[in-house]
């Protein structure tokens, strides 16, 4: 195989033209078959990428795992199968049917992008890196990922399994995050012009499942030739993270009030922590806070032994569930709440994040 890489690059070990050789001969033989992904065989046969497919999977994969968005990428594209129709789908369908990902501002912006390519680039995606850049919700990452596997742009492609691969193959020892911008430079020079996009998803999937965080699989690896961490001994302390803080403990409590066997639901604002999905009522914890415990409405409340944890990204919160054990709730004082009444036995078809279907569960023992 003859792969077209960059005159100005840095060698290393036997050139950055035979990492891209070695590692896209590993791919066409290894590649993994994921429902957003055109095979290298079909690729060669004349298949392209559709742009919305890898644009959507990127956007799911970001902090999630394969094995957590394939089944949510396979019911979105069944039930959304074009940019247009996830263009115009009502906003709580869509942060329903992303409940259980997390990161919900990504399913918002998910909304802006496919509407804005609808509307200003009549349902195609800008070709370039450059130009996908100035649609709402797409970073850097996810412009230069669609432009590289959608549409062979030679564009750089870091992710957290590329920047573990890249750190080790240049034994980059400076700690993250101030690595990074080597670590890019790096990814930059060792892509080729021919198959970027391949190359792109080789390097993932190296990263997913052979240069892991730990017990890296050095033997198995195409890219041990030329790995200079691997020749030093050192390829599973690389890259060089700081140590962790610790996060914040914050404490909440959730209401459960439920009349004639429906429960009431609020939906959050539409920015800040799980903006604009369905919820039970709270007590107003928040990142920086703890919650205040006082229920939504007067009346007889029972808090139950037991609690919900859940760990976002920059604290940890321990919530509270508190049963409203009272007669009838005034209709007045409900209205008050702008919350919806949901048949309990369907409570799953809610699309509550993660944290209150934790709840509802504890509730629904208690009820």
């Amino acid at each position: 195989m003859s792969v077209e890489c960059r005159d100005d690059i840095v060698e290393t070990g036997t050139g950055t033209g035979a990492v891209a050789e070695a590692l896209l001969g590993h791919y066409d033989m290894h590649a993994r078959d994921l429902p957003w992904r055109v095979s290298p065989a079909a690729r060669r046969a004349g298949l392209k990428p559709d742009p919305y497919r890898v644009w959507l999977s990127e956007v799911m994969l970001q902090q999630t795992t394969v094995a957590a968005v394939t089944g949510y990428f396979e019911r979105f594209t069944t039930r959304w199968p074009t940019v247009e129709a996830l263009a115009t789908a009502p906003q709580e369908d869509v942060l329903a049917a992303w409940a259980g990902l997390g990161y919900y501002a990504r399913a918002r912006n998910l909304i802006a992008c496919a509407r804005a390519v609808t509307v200003d680039h009549g349902g195609r995606f800008p070709g370039t890196e450059a130009g996908l850049r100035f649609l709402p919700g797409i970073g850097d990452y996810t412009a230069a990922a669609v432009a590289a596997i959608a549409f062979d742009e030679p564009a750089a492609v870091v992710d957290a399994n590329v920047e573990r691969v890249v750190a080790r193959l240049f034994a980059i020892t400076t700690s993250l995050p101030a690595a990074r911008p080597e670590i890019r430079k790096h990814t930059a020079e060792i892509t080729p012009r021919e198959r970027p996009g391949d190359f792109a998803q080789a390097m993932m999937d190296l990263g997913a499942t052979i240069c892991t965080v730990r017990n890296p699989s050095c033997l198995l690896c195409p890219l041990a030739p030329h790995c200079a961490a691997h020749a030093q001994g050192i390829a599973e302390s690389l890259p060089v993270k700081p140590p962790k803080k610790a996060k914040p403990q914050r404490t909440g409590t959730a209401f459960w009030i439920e009349q004639d066997g429906q429960v009431l639901l609020v939906q959050r604002p539409g920015k800040g922590m799980l903006g604009g999905m369905r919820a039970l009522p709270d007590d107003g914890w928040a990142a920086g806070r703890n919650g205040t415990a006082q229920p939504p409405v007067p009346g007889q409340w029972q808090v139950i032994d037991g609690a919900v944890a859940h760990v976002f990204t920059h604290f940890s919160l321990e919530l509270a569930l508190a049963l409203y054990r009272g007669p009838q709730i005034d209709k007045v004082a409900i209205e008050n709440l702008n919350g919806i009444w949901w048949p309990v036995e369907h409570i799953a078809e809610a699309g509550l994040p993660t944290l209150f279907a934790k709840a509802a569960a504890l509730a629904i023992q208690y009820r």
